[in-house]
């Protein structure tokens, strides 16, 4: 049986990557850390996203952001300090990771870390219209 898709159209070729990606994000997505997107004012002819995440507890060298493409992938990784003993532990060392798919023409512009605020900024470009004349052939018979 063959499964269907909003992209499984016949008027939609070469979609399938997409799919994929589309799939993968939708699998475990756990909600931690917290994020926001927001839109922000930039110039003509480019438009500027940033993606907060709450990583509270997180040093800049225990993140990663990696490009993996067309995926802005965010990890982060703490280890249990092991010289501690604690009466309660209500904060977990833990790890996590953050996918999220770019669309063609949204570039990393710049990451920083502070107050426990990891931004990226992301910067989509708008790309200039190409329209092309294809030339119809003449068959021989």
């Amino acid at each position: 049986m063959t499964r269907m898709s909003l992209l499984s159209s016949p008027l939609l070729l070469g979609f399938d990557e997409m799919e994929r990606l589309i799939d993968r994000v939708g699998k475990g997505s756990d909600g931690y850390p917290p994020y926001n997107i927001e839109r922000i004012a930039a110039d003509a002819g480019s438009e500027l996203l940033r993606i907060t995440l709450a990583v509270a507890g997180f040093k800049r060298e225990q993140l990663e952001i990696t490009l993996e493409d067309k995926q802005l992938v965010i990890r982060g990784r703490q280890e249990d300090d092991k010289s501690r003993e604690y009466i309660h532990r209500g904060i977990a060392a833990r790890q996590f990771g953050k996918t999220f798919v770019l669309a063609d023409g949204i570039e990393v512009k710049s990451a920083e870390l502070s107050n426990g605020l990891l931004c990226i900024d992301l910067v989509r470009r708008e790309p200039d219209k190409l329209v092309r004349r294809i030339e119809i052939g003449k068959s021989e018979g």
